[in-house]
């Protein structure tokens, strides 16, 4: 008995990989037609647009809104198919599913795009940065708008004359409104060359990191799911919503640790928390463990643009052993989530966080 129940557990295992590898196709597949979807949009309702300026819009979207992990809009039909059961999920759900996740996507890349003008990123994705292509500059500003304005042509065309509409735009809404609140306490916490050590804090961190990040990346994809599969009730959402804000700040804090120590010819950026003054993890636990002396290399050396300033404070993370100590955080966290599954999950599969707890747990990119 142990081993034909083992044998099933194998088969199904497999058979949901294989079913994730399928989605993942499709949903590449799908951004495309979206990307002409815009293109069509612009010259049905505006004709006399100028064909350049037409054309600086594809070239932008392709750009910029393809090349990452996906894993937020990947999410989306994800938690579709656990809380559609046993179930088949239909095409058309599978292709509505795709558009929400591609809308989240995009979401990230207008944040993405403002955000790398704000920390003078340089790379992205392994790519320079949009505003840095000399053709580009300041005009990316404009052309985040443009991506996050694109969001709600796709659900007025695809979800208008469905039930959920107005929840869906009031949940997008909502999330960008929360996404722009953290990124105004990151900047305000952190201006660019002006070290206010006195701000930095784990409850400032967390708060920075619940809202820049964990709204939009965690909570959303699952949340629009749930509206999609016609979850009903207060209770399942604000559970889902303690679950994945939690694995949403965890996850940060990863993304903190791999800016520092992460290869950036794998996660895809060049790391620059340290000369952008960041309210991050890992500085604010040096300065609880800091002496006197050490301190003071921190004060002379964080937020200079300079690489050997930046080489010392990487130095003197090795010298506190911060890699040790996120490695136990890491440990503590990921317990602790597991623990939050088993109790808040509720009537909720609990497939749909063990999946993505599985995603961030140990990444290194």
């Amino acid at each position: 008995c142990v081993c034909v129940c083992a044998r099933m557990d194998s088969v199904a295992a497999k058979k949901w990989k294989e079913q994730k590898a399928a989605d993942k196709q499709a949903f590449v597949d799908l951004f495309p037609s979206l990307v002409d979807e815009v293109i069509a949009d612009i010259e049905v309702q505006y004709p006399d647009f100028d064909a350049g300026a037409v054309q600086w819009v594809r070239e932008m979207l392709n750009y910029t809104c393809k090349g990452g992990k996906m894993n937020r809009g990947l999410s989306v039909l994800t938690t579709f198919r656990h809380l559609a059961g046993d179930r088949p999920v239909t095409d058309e759900e599978v292709k509505k599913a795709n558009i929400l996740g591609w809308c989240i996507e995009w979401l990230q890349a207008f944040f993405l795009v403002a955000d790398d003008i704000m920390d003078a990123s340089i790379t992205r994705r392994g790519q320079p940065c949009w505003y840095k292509k000399d053709e580009v500059g300041l005009i990316a500003i404009n052309d985040s708008f443009l991506i996050e304005s694109c969001i709600y042509k796709f659900l007025k065309k695809h979800f208008r004359s469905d039930p959920y509409y107005i929840d869906l735009i009031e949940l997008l809404h909502e999330t960008t409104y929360q996404t722009e609140l953290g990124q105004l306490l990151d900047l305000i916490t952190a201006p660019p060359h002006k070290v206010v050590f006195e701000n930095f804090s784990i409850a400032k961190h967390t708060c920075i990191v619940k809202y820049k990040t964990a709204f939009y990346s965690f909570y959303l994809p699952v949340a629009m799911a749930m509206l999609m599969a016609g979850v009903k009730g207060e209770t399942p959402y604000n559970n889902a919503k303690d679950i994945l804000l939690e694995m949403g700040i965890f996850f940060q804090v990863q993304d903190d640790y791999l800016d520092c120590y992460g290869d950036p010819a794998v996660i895809g950026k060049v790391g620059t928390d340290i000369k952008d003054n960041k309210c991050g993890w890992l500085v604010v636990q040096a300065l609880d463990m800091v002496t006197p002396e050490q301190r003071k290399v921190l004060e002379e050396n964080y937020a200079r643009d300079d690489d050997e300033c930046e080489k010392r404070i990487k130095e003197l993370y090795k010298e506190l052993d911060l890699e040790k100590l996120y490695k136990e955080f890491e440990e503590r966290s990921h317990t602790k989530l597991m623990k939050m599954i088993e109790e808040k999950s509720g009537d909720l599969p609990k497939g749909i966080f063990t999946d993505f707890a599985a995603k961030i747990y140990k990444r290194d990119k």
